[in-house]
């Protein structure tokens, strides 16, 4: 009997030495999730709340021919008026599968958020031509600093074929 007392003693011990789990990954990935959300419900809606982006933040430029490697947040926000000037948004994929990603270098969940979407992209119509819509498959990704802002965005997708067909006679 004295050895069960020993055995679950021991096991108890054992238990209770063993260290408290890391979970600070999953709630970064919580938190920095329901900034993704609201930013492309922002962007749908032509009012993205851009006071998420950190100062230092940089959007990779995935386009094939980019005249430069990415883009600061003044540019980035130049081109969104652009874009909502121009097209637009609604996001097909409601609500978005948000996963989380790794730290590249160590491999380990790192808080940064990624998802698959589709989007319908439309060029509203005008006294010449008929509204043309098409729709656009994207994996996004945000990085995010220590202060739960944006600081690293990209996007890729089939942009050149989407505004081809756009902007075909057809």
């Amino acid at each position: 009997m004295k050895s069960t007392y020993f055995i679950l003693f021991l096991s108890m011990l054992f238990i209770a030495c063993q260290p408290k789990a890391d979970n600070s990954a999953q709630e970064a990935f919580e938190k920095n999730s329901k900034t993704v959300l609201a930013n492309l419900e922002g962007w749908q809606n032509e009012n993205l709340d851009y006071s998420v982006y950190s100062k230092d933040f940089a959007m990779l430029e995935t386009g094939f021919g980019a005249p430069k490697d990415s883009l600061t947040l003044d540019e980035m926000m130049a081109n969104d008026k652009q874009m909502w000037a121009t097209f637009d948004f609604k996001l097909l994929t409601s609500p978005p599968v948000l996963l989380p990603g790794v730290n590249a270098d160590t491999k380990l969940p790192d808080g940064s958020v990624r998802h698959y979407s589709s989007w319908e992209v439309t060029v509203p119509a005008t006294d010449s031509t008929a509204a043309k819509t098409g729709v656009i498959k994207l994996y996004e990704s945000f990085d995010f600093d220590a202060e739960g802002k944006i600081r690293y965005q990209q996007v890729y997708g089939d942009f050149g074929g989407l505004m081809g067909y756009l902007f075909s006679k057809e």
